[in-house]
C-alpha cells in the first residue's frame, strides 16, 4: 500500500505436475479482491479528475458486483494532495452513492490517526455504510520512512490504537504488510529484504487485535517464483499452518504474466486470497507500476479448473471499457525504474 508521490517455460512433466497440485485444492478456491478504484484512484493526477467522477467509479463498483465480487478495495483516507481523487467530498459522494450493501465487503485504507478520523467522519462505520477498514505498514524501515514518514515500530503502534478502537466499535478490519519480499531502495542502490520473523510477529498481533486477514504485498515486484516461494514457505513454516486461510498475497509488478506467476506459486503452498486490479493498473509510485490483472488472474484459474465464482465475461468487458474511458485517457503518476529481480 502506497501513497508518498515521489522465461523460460516448465519442461512437459513440471507442467503436468503442476495441474495435478491445482487439482488437489479444487475445492478450496481463490477469494479474488479488485483493488482497481483504490490503487489506480490514488495515482490519478488532479488534472483528469473531470475523467475520474465519482459517477464513473460508482459504475465500475457496480460492474464488479454485477460480476460476482464481494471483495473490493474502494477508497483511501489518505490526504488529497497526495492523492487528489481520495479528496473528501468525492469520498463522501462516493459512499453514499454506493449506499450500505449487504454481504459485500467495501474496503476503505487508512494511513493513520488523521484518515481514521475521516473514515469514522465519513460514517464508514457498521451504523453507516459499513466499510471494512484497511490498515498498512511496511516490512522494511527504509520504506516505512518513505511512504508513512515513520518507523516500522510507530507504524504498528499507531495501527494497533487504531484497530483496538475501531474493534469496539465493530469496525471489520484487514491488514496489509508491505515490501515482504524486499524492498529495492534507490537512492543506495540496495535491495533491502525483509526480517521474515517480524513479519510473523506481526501478523500474530494483528490477528490477535482483531484484523480477519493479513496480506502480504511484494511491493515494487522485486521477487522471482524461487524467492517468492522461499519466502512464503518460510513465513508459513514459520507459523506452523496457523491462519493459513486467512493470508493474502498482492503482487505489485511491472509484468502481469510474472505476478500471476507468482500467484500460481502462493496458491500451491496454501494461500486462498489474493489481489488484483481490471488491465493491471495501479501499483505503487515508490515501487513497482502494474499489478496483476484481474481478468488474467480469473482467467488463469478457470483454465486450470478452479472455481472463482466470477463472471468471467463481465470482467473482461468491464476491463475493456475502463480501459477505453480511463486508462487509455489518464497517464499515471510516473513509478521508479524497475528494480532488479531475486
Amino acid at each position: 500500500m502506497c501513497y508518498k508521490k515521489k522465461d523460460g517455460s516448465a519442461a512437459p512433466q513440471e507442467q503436468e505436475n503442476e495441474t495435478i497440485v491445482m487439482a488437489k485444492t479444487e475445492d478450496k478456491g481463490p477469494i479474488i479482491t479488485d483493488v482497481t478504484l483504490r490503487e489506480f484512484g490514488q495515482n490519478v493526477p488532479a488534472a483528469y479528475l473531470h475523467l475520474f467522477t465519482p459517477s464513473i467509479r460508482v459504475k465500475i463498483a457496480h460492474g464488479l458486483m454485477a460480476a460476482g465480487f464481494k471483495n473490493m478495495e474502494i477508497l483511501s483516507c489518505v490526504h488529497p494532495q497526495i492523492a487528489p481523487a481520495m479528496e473528501e467530498g468525492a469520498l463522501r459522494q462516493i459512499a453514499s452513492m454506493l449506499g450500505r450493501v449487504s454481504g459485500l465487503n467495501l474496503i476503505t485504507l487508512v494511513p493513520n490517526k488523521a484518515g481514521y478520523r475521516r473514515f469514522l467522519a465519513l460514517n464508514l462505520g457498521p451504523e453507516g455504510y459499513d466499510h471494512t477498514l484497511g490498515i498498512f505498514f511496511s516490512a522494511v524501515e527504509a520504506h516505512n520512512l518513505a511512504n508513512l514518514r515513520c518507523t516500522i515500530e510507530e507504524a504498528v503502534e499507531t495501527n494497533r490504537s487504531i484497530v483496538k478502537d475501531a474493534s469496539s466499535r465493530g469496525i471489520r478490519v484487514v491488514a496489509y504488510i508491505s515490501a515482504v519480499f524486499g524492498y529495492f531502495d534507490v537512492e543506495t542502490e540496495t535491495l533491502i529484504e525483509a526480517d521474515l520473523e517480524r513479519v510473523s510477529r506481526y501478523t500474530d498481533l494483528f490477528f490477535d487485535l482483531g484484523a480477519h486477514t493479513v496480506t502480504y504485498s511484494d511491493l515494487q515486484g522485486v521477487a522471482g517464483p524461487s524467492e517468492t516461494r522461499r519466502i512464503l514457505e518460510t513465513l508459513l513454516e514459520k507459523r506452523k499452518g496457523r491462519d493459513a486461510d486467512r493470508l493474502g498475497y498482492h503482487p505489485h509488478h511491472v509484468s502481469g504474466e510474472a505476478a500471476i506467476s507468482n500467484s500460481k506459486i502462493a496458491y500451491d503452498l496454501g494461500i486462498r486470497r489474493f489481489d488484483a486490479s481490471l488491465g493491471g493498473a495501479g501499483g505503487c509510485v515508490t515501487g513497482a507500476p502494474g499489478n496483476q490483472p484481474t481478468e488474467d488472474l480469473i482467467r488463469f484459474f478457470e483454465t486450470h479448473k478452479i472455481y472463482t465464482g466470477l463472471d468471467m465475461g463481465q470482467i473482461s468487458s468491464l476491463a475493456a471499457f475502463i480501459k477505453r474511458e480511463l486508462y487509455d485517457r489518464i497517464p499515471l503518476s510516473s513509478a521508479i525504474d524497475t528494480p532488479p529481480l531475486r
